[in-house]
């Protein structure tokens, strides 16, 4: 098999199909044959678990992948200590289906077996995987024996299946050994681990006593709907819990307010990068003409029609997640969650009616809101991210406050809509992220029109006319010096940063720490609380990246690991961003300040180079502006421990680049790579 020209799975032989008298298949002796790219290996469609064979969109038939199973399917018993011996379920004697002919393989269904897991794992109180032989496996048993615990095994070694159940039982908890032990879907470890749980008291503690444990509403109840929240709620269900979500977006000052699905599909990632791209084809009208397209129309933007399509467009997204999670069987309500008493929250509605659920495990998923400056008028008459989205009616001349991302980036898409705008700096642009990069962003950003006006800081906002949009005169204090700064503006939009919607959540009722200063809760490396049944995910994490993909990926793992038997943590170094102003920036792993002040300056090697991209050479624009550089560590084989691209799609170059630095990218591996030409992704084998 290989790589197709399309990038598809291109079978280079055309394979026969024996099919078992049982269901299942295996794949054959091969035919070579020349591969066109009209042959390809498909799945999926309604040949669900099948690899098949299509021949110039012909199906000439396939094989099954794990078309049988190495145990039986019908619900299994727990077997205690007197049951466990001799017959195990799994064993060769349990199982009819018959070998496959001599010389064929069988393909694992991975996602099967998976599924097939995390299923046993969730359904018994104590889930052994072990092999019959093995000395340590008879010791766990014996031990849950001891403790009149019943357990169900799973033998390995008399399972047909059995090395590629060990091989995903690797791959969900990094542990390649038998026996490999699950309480309460909770992963144990080995014998050692085990044994050590039950001398300190864990293992007692995990199996609990039934008869006294209490009683919940549910397993799990989620206080946020956003990207973290839902991806944890849909996996927790999918592996068997009861789950409830608990939604409440509070109205701004000026009364906004959204669906389902959070800050980045509501008022964040989804409207901005649409925004941006409006923006984008604003600048590519401007290029056609040197490439030979003639219009005479006069050609203006419209902001209603743009936010009616973008707001159509959310609205389709957030009846989505709605019926994502009816199909899942989650409870949602939209509703503000506040604790009460340990394990019980109250939920009040839009019309203030108030119920009041309990589980036995939570996760907070609240989020974070807009920062306001504090000083008069700012919630009377400035409006927020959360509010631009959606204004019905076109800003006008904007002073933008703040130098946050999220600051830039309206910036530039409010410029490249043909508005006067203006960013008001406190202190340097881009806190966080690389100071060249972020310069180079700024004076990029001049260049096409946005005004910055350098340490300042508004002191009040006033009223001058009302109207859509009014006319406000903003007052400000220069940080250097006694000179102030007056100026008249259609819209104020505040861009200072973001608070964690933690505060006023009842935690305090329950003794869950947070941070004071900014409401960030600290967490341990497994995303729980300072109070054990309390875990969070998100932007509301101290030290952890504020992106929905990391939310994502948190709560997708933190379910996993609770309720699947995994132990995989989310993993926060390396993960790659890209800040949509209007040259695009995109990184991964460190700034060189970060990067200088944990190898030190004389231990690193940094790249950099300008580049101009084919596309603007017609029409004579921004030569010498896209930049990229690579930060390498010399001391460790010249790795790739920074990585910077100033361009347009930055964030589709970056992507890739962030899989190879995962994977320990290295400039000699840069160096020996070919580039794509002509595109701009490959300066990085030119640097």
């Amino acid at each position: 098999m290989r790589l197709c020209h399309d990038g598809s799975r291109c079978w280079m032989s055309l394979l026969f199909v024996y099919p078992p008298p049982l269901g299942g298949g295996w794949v054959g002796p091969a035919r070579r044959l020349p591969c066109s790219g009209r042959g390809r290996a498909v799945r999926g469609g309604g040949r669900s678990g099948r690899w098949a064979r299509v021949w110039g969109g012909r199906w000439l038939g396939g094989a099954r992948a794990g078309g049988f199973t190495s145990a039986p399917q019908h619900s299994p018993a727990r077997l205690s200590s007197a049951q466990h011996s001799p017959a195990r379920h799994g064993s060769a004697q349990n199982n009819p289906a018959m070998p496959p002919p001599p010389g064929q393989t069988q393909l694992p269904d991975w996602d099967g077996l998976k599924l097939r897991v995390r299923t046993l794992i969730a359904s018994h109180r104590v889930m052994i995987f072990s092999k019959s032989y093995c000395p340590y496996c008879n010791q766990v048993k014996e031990l849950f024996s001891s403790m009149g615990v019943e357990y169900y095994a799973l033998e390995l070694d008399v399972t047909a299946d059995g090395p590629s159940i060990q091989q995903v039982l690797a791959e969900l908890t990094n542990q390649r050994t038998v026996p490999n032990v699950f309480v309460n879907g909770k992963h144990v470890g080995g014998c050692d681990a085990t044994y050590k749980a039950y001398q300190n008291g864990t293992l007692q503690k995990l199996l609990g006593d039934v008869k006294d444990a209490e009683t919940y509403d549910y397993d799990l109840i989620i206080i946020g709907g956003g990207s973290g929240g839902l991806a944890c709620s849909k996996e927790a269900a999918t592996l068997g819990k009861k789950v409830m979500v608990l939604d409440y977006v509070v109205p701004t000052p000026l009364g906004t307010s959204w669906g389902l699905g959070g800050t980045c599909v509501n008022v964040g990632c989804i409207p901005k990068k649409l925004m941006h791209q409006a923006a984008l084809l604003g600048q590519a009208l401007k290029d056609s003409r040197k490439y030979g397209w003639q219009y005479e129309e006069q050609v203006k933007h419209n902001w209603e029609i743009m936010v009616e399509a973008i707001q159509n467009y959310i609205g389709s997204l957030n009846w989505g997640y709605r019926l994502s999670l009816r199909e899942k069987s989650v409870t949602y309500l939209n509703s503000y969650g506040e604790f009460v008493e340990p394990h019980k929250i109250k939920a009040t509605n839009r019309k203030g009616q108030v119920t009041y659920h309990t589980a036995e495990t939570f996760v907070l998923a609240t989020g974070e809101r807009p920062r306001y400056l504090g000083i008069p008028g700012d919630k009377e008459y400035c409006i927020t991210s959360d509010d631009l989205f959606s204004l019905p009616y076109c800003p006008g001349k904007t002073l933008i406050v703040g130098a946050s991302y999220v600051a830039l980036e309206c910036a530039g898409f409010l410029a490249g809509l043909g508005l006067d705008v203006t960013v008001m700096v406190r202190s340097i642009l881009l806190r966080g992220f690389d100071q060249e990069m972020a310069e180079k962003i700024g004076a990029h950003m001049e260049t096409h029109g946005v005004t910055f006006i350098r340490k300042c800081i508004p002191t009040q906002v006033e009223k001058l006319e009302d109207g859509t949009p009014g006319r406000l005169k903003v007052t400000a204090q220069f940080t250097e010096g006694p000179e102030t700064f007056v100026g008249e503006y259609n819209t104020v939009l505040i861009a200072i940063g973001r608070d964690a919607c933690t505060r006023n959540i009842g935690l305090e009722t329950i003794g869950v720490k947070i941070n004071e200063k900014n409401g960030k809760i600290p967490v341990n490396e497994e995303e729980q609380t300072n109070v054990p049944y309390v875990y969070a995910i998100g932007d509301i994490l101290e030290g952890k990246l504020e992106l929905t993909p990391v939310a994502i990926q948190a709560g997708k793992l933190l379910a996993r690991r609770l309720y699947g038997g995994s132990s995989t943590k989310c993993d926060y170094i390396n993960v790659p961003t890209t800040v949509f102003t209007p040259l695009e920036y995109g990184s991964c792993g460190l700034a060189e300040e970060k990067a200088i002040e944990k190898y030190g300056k004389q231990n690193l090697e940094v790249y950099h180079s300008l580049f101009w991209p084919l596309e603007w050479t017609v029409p004579g624009r921004d030569n010498n502006t896209c930049y990229a550089k690579i930060i390498c560590a010399k001391h460790d084989n010249n790795r790739v421990v920074g990585f910077h691209v100033l361009g347009p799609n930055a964030g589709e170059v970056t992507q890739g680049f962030a899989a190879a630095i995962k994977c320990g990218l290295t400039k000699e591996l840069l160096d020996e790579t070919i580039g794509i030409h002509p595109t701009c992704a490959e300066f990085g084998t030119l640097l």
